[in-house]
């Protein structure tokens, strides 16, 4: 995509809000630069809100999404989701109370961008999800209390209650489940949008280098800051902030997707997201987790996988774990298990997760000459980096702005 035919659509900060705009949008001259180290959805979204902030954007990533190679972003399941996900594991308040926030800032924006360009440029679409429970959710006092507060947030689309979806979708009685809501939810083509999401980073005037910066940010901030023409330094560098956050509270969640062509010719079209949370009653190393969701007109994915703190990516299409996740898959449509692969059948990767909570915040260390930092880091997502992208790209502007105003500011987060 090039700068001319680049759509206008553009971001702006309102309170504590991203607002996804479309139309003509003065030029700012870029009153500094802002280093964003990190290539996927996060570090991305950031850049693009930061451009259209008026700051000039070097972002510096190992690896780029691309179909040849993909990166962690593209191997997400992508379906927004109210918090904590179906294949996440923040329970932390905070993080939730924080979360909930951000989540909505994207379910806005990506309804907005839905609605103003055509998904065959972005890969956005709003799509039917619905949730399956083994009991009825009026004893289940979490997925209540999540039901609830989905319910009563009006910017929610289509929120109904109804155990009869179980019917509706011809849900295999094999599978057990009993109860059901459903809701529009954003899903994304992870494909399709980040190669938009680059695009129209590249266009806005970002420069993207392709690099890794090995390494704690803070012992090189000066070193960087100079290197890049730089004022400030994001780091989005998600499970890598291990070692450039120099904070051991990250560790990785292993998921899996397998992936078959939904075209109606072996299964009936799936069009809908079918879901089903961890039931904490079963164990917390319980496999049941279902998630079954169309990620574009041909493809529908597979998956329910969580594996925390493993660091490989040995798994095949035929490991027990992913033939047992399909099997709890094959339940829910019937004549699945008959479903034709995708040309790329099986993907894997590794969700940055943190085991206290999503950390957008300054950086709180003292640099080694007893100065503040010039850091905002922006990681530990999990697996709702595209769910929670837009809140967290605002609260990395709202974070800058204070750092402007006041760059030896006591109080280091929001």
């Amino acid at each position: 995509m090039s700068s001319s035919s680049q759509p206008q659509v553009y971001l702006t900060r309102e309170g504590t809000e991203l607002i996804l705009n479309y139309g003509p949008k003065a030029h700012v001259a870029p009153s500094s630069r802002v280093l964003v180290v990190g290539g996927g959805v996060t570090g991305l979204t950031t850049a693009w809100a930061l451009l259209d902030a008026g700051y000039a954007v070097t972002v510096v990533s190992e690896k780029w999404a691309s179909l040849e190679d993909r990166i962690t972003s593209q191997i997400a399941g992508a379906l927004w989701e109210w918090p904590p996900a179906v294949c996440g594991k923040h329970t932390n308040l905070i993080s939730l109370d924080n979360s909930k926030r951000w989540c909505m800032t994207t379910y806005r924006g990506l309804d907005k961008l839905m609605h103003t360009l055509p998904a065959q440029e972005h890969g956005v679409r709003m799509r039917m999800a619905n949730f399956f429970f083994e009991q009825s959710i009026h004893k289940m006092s979490g997925q209540l209390e999540k039901m609830n507060e989905i319910a009563a947030v009006h910017d929610i689309q289509g929120f109904k209650h109804d155990p009869t979806l179980v019917k509706t979708h011809a849900v295999n009685q094999d599978a057990g489940v009993v109860d059901s809501y459903r809701h529009l939810a954003p899903v994304i083509d992870t494909d399709q949008y980040m190669g938009w999401l680059r695009s129209t980073v590249v266009a806005k005037g970002g420069k993207l280098i392709t690099a890794r910066i090995n390494g704690d940010l803070l012992e090189q901030e000066d070193r960087l800051l100079a290197k890049y023409g730089a004022q400030a330094i994001v780091n989005a560098t998600g499970l890598g902030a291990y070692e450039t956050a120099a904070d051991h509270s990250v560790v990785p969640l292993r998921g899996a997707l397998v992936r078959v062509i939904n075209d109606g010719k072996r299964f009936p079209i799936v069009k809908e997201a079918l879901c089903v949370s961890h039931d904490d009653t079963h164990g917390a190393e319980a496999e049941d987790i279902v998630f079954i969701v169309p990620r574009n007109d041909r493809t529908l994915i597979l998956g329910g996988l969580v594996q925390p703190h493993v660091h490989t990516l040995d798994l095949t299409i035929d490991s027990p774990e992913i033939i047992r996740m399909r099997d709890r898959c094959n339940k829910f449509v019937p004549g699945l298990e008959n479903a034709e692969l995708d040309p790329v059948p099986f993907v894997q990767g590794l969700r940055p997760f943190r085991d206290t909570n999503v950390r957008v915040d300054r950086e709180q260390r003292l640099k080694s000459d007893g100065t503040h930092s010039r850091i905002i880091h922006s990681y530990g997502q999990g697996g709702s980096g595209f769910t929670l992208s837009f809140g967290c790209a605002a609260d990395v502007l709202e974070l800058l702005s204070e750092l402007e105003k006041s760059p030896y500011l006591e109080r280091a987060s929001l």
